[in-house]
């Protein structure tokens, strides 16, 4: 199991790994594992995916200052213009997103509501998926490149 893998990886870190025993409901299967675990006293939540790797520390800061900031109901980062994650979501919408179903799911309430939505400008290229093997490995040739 790849959280075997992970795990020692973050052992002086504050993250977790939470195993999602219905990944094959979507996104919406992730939404409902990580809300389970969430503390109660938290204010908001940040939603990244694990198959964006180019999502890095500057960003995820930025968009989490932001949201500290300005408040809101939802901050969605923009990355030159094109949405993408993370996204933050605040406490008057944890039961939402724990309700949602399928895939694109938070992507459902920002349609809903774009008047909850304010973005979050980032001076930053938008980062892909990585979705199959052709993708990591162009991934691994972008690095190179720029390495």
């Amino acid at each position: 199991m790849a959280a075997d893998e992970i795990r020692p990886r973050l052992r002086n870190t504050r993250a977790k790994v939470i195993i999602n025993p219905v990944f094959t409901e979507g996104c919406s299967g992730s939404y409902k594992a990580g809300m389970a675990t969430i503390d109660p006293c938290a204010e908001a939540v940040m939603v990244l995916l694990g198959d964006q790797p180019g999502v890095d520390s500057v960003v995820i800061g930025q968009v989490a200052e932001d949201w500290r900031t300005r408040g809101g109901r939802i901050a969605l980062t923009s990355y030159r213009g094109r949405r993408g994650h993370p996204m933050v979501f605040a406490r008057e919408l944890f039961d939402q997103l724990r309700q949602l179903s399928g895939d694109k799911a938070a992507w459902k309430i920002l349609d809903a509501h774009p008047d909850w939505v304010r973005d979050v400008a980032v001076d930053h290229a938008f980062p892909e998926d990585v979705d199959t093997r052709q993708d990591y490995e162009t991934l691994l040739r972008a690095g190179a490149a720029h390495g």
